[in-house]
């Protein structure tokens, strides 16, 4: 298994979101990492969780990465969300990113799940996505 692309995958996601148009039309660029401190946004989306499962062959490393893309939205209701949810989902869903390193076999949007934060009252929605990727350093 081949863990070293995780970092590549990251950036390589969250520069497709920060940079995407239509996505920063709903949402004026909120894409992080981590949420900075002081006051959040209205609507913005934060990169989450992360599985990475092995799919190495004989033919070389290479992984699968389940990752979590959430939206948090403090708009009354789901649409403002959904619509920045959508946004993500065009923007990743059989993405063809290039990676700093391995390459990209390909990008799948799986599932979302929205529910609204009985602690904070934000809307949220999770987008999990499945991504496989290579590595293509010769060991």
């Amino acid at each position: 298994m081949s863990y070293a692309i995780a970092a590549a995958l990251q950036t390589a996601v969250f520069q497709a979101l920060a940079t995407d148009v239509a996505l920063s039309s709903l949402i004026g660029g909120a894409v992080y990492d981590e949420l900075p401190e002081g006051i959040a946004p209205d609507t913005y989306v934060i990169l989450g969780a992360e599985t990475t499962l092995d799919r190495s062959d004989a033919d070389g490393d290479g992984a699968e990465h389940r990752l979590i893309v959430s939206v948090f939205s403090s708009a009354g209701g789901f649409s403002q969300g959904k619509q920045a949810a959508a946004a993500v989902s065009d923007v990743l869903h059989r993405a063809d990113l290039t990676l700093s390193r391995g390459r990209m076999v390909f990008m799948t949007f799986e599932k979302a799940v929205a529910k609204r934060d009985t602690v904070s009252g934000l809307r949220r929605i999770d987008l999990k996505f499945r991504a496989r990727v290579e590595d293509d350093l010769i060991s």
